[in-house]
């Protein structure tokens, strides 16, 4: 996780597929100190990702997040007008890559890429994408390829220590009805909040500068989670499961040297993410 990311794929050209938007950071989009929050941001993607694809003729599609990667140059404040620019990065057999570049009125804030697998509604099992998709947004993915198999490490364990390094933390995190969706999961959000709890907790003087969470199978009917984590100097590594069950969530997050109340401090170290996009 060394070395300086590889860069995401940047707007397409003319003529292809793009949706914007715009919103303002809502009171309870935001930290105590008026940031926003991490489960605010995944929010914000979601919604633009269903105001694309239904402007598209998708909306009967069913998407599942797979993983999403966060790079965040300034988490927008608390009243700001934020701008939101989507579109598809690249597919795959079953699934679509989405950029999604968050601006607020003073400059870059949040770029995101989200890997969403495309599901039959009736057997909700992986269905390859439909020739309506490639009409809609064949032009904007270009032809890149994006693989869908998942990369962060399992959390084993010797001598009480992670893979990254220093000796590992666990908690339960209760579940309250209304952290799960229409399907009956867990939201792909509340991984976010628990990380940005998390990072409050053991790092609190530290910030976030990347992020990316992988959903490895979705939770239901369950009360509460149990969390585990281990940190390694800029990284904070964090698995969650079901209680009793396997671990079905993994986020890792690349620390910066500091919080600040304005514009937020760029260019401290940060692991780059687990491979680049279009893996």
């Amino acid at each position: 996780m060394d070395g300086a990311p590889p860069p995401l794929p940047g707007p397409p050209g003319p003529g292809a597929r793009t949706h914007a938007a715009t919103r303002r950071v809502r009171l309870a989009d935001v930290t105590p100190d008026g940031r926003v929050r991490l489960d605010s941001v995944a929010r914000y993607l979601q919604d633009v990702a269903g105001d694309d694809a239904r402007e598209a003729g998708l909306g009967d599609h069913r998407w599942v997040v797979r993983r999403t990667y966060l790079e965040l140059a300034r988490r927008p404040r608390y009243e700001e007008l934020v701008r939101l620019e989507t579109w598809c990065s690249g597919t795959g057999a079953a699934w679509a890559e989405r950029r999604t570049s968050i601006r607020t009125e003073s400059g870059p804030g949040v770029e995101a890429a989200a890997l969403w697998v495309n599901l039959d509604p009736l057997t909700m099992r992986p269905v390859a994408l439909s020739g309506g998709f490639d009409d809609a947004y064949g032009a904007a993915a270009g032809g890149r390829q994006v693989r869908a198999r998942l990369l962060h490490p399992d959390p084993t364990e010797r001598d009480g220590r992670s893979g990254y390094g220093e000796r590992i933390g666990e908690c339960r995190w209760p579940l309250r009805s209304a952290d799960f969706d229409v399907l009956g999961h867990v939201n792909n959000a509340v991984a976010w909040a628990l990380l940005d709890e998390l990072v409050g907790r053991v790092a609190p003087a530290r910030s976030v500068r990347t992020a990316e969470v992988e959903y490895r199978e979705p939770i239901a009917a369950v009360r509460a989670v149990e969390v585990r984590w281990s940190v390694a100097r800029d990284v904070i590594a964090m698995w969650v499961s079901p209680e009793g069950g396997a671990v079905a969530v993994t986020a890792l997050a690349g620390l910066g040297s500091g919080r600040t109340l304005g514009a937020e401090r760029v260019g401290e170290a940060a692991p780059r993410r687990s491979s680049p996009p279009g893996r």
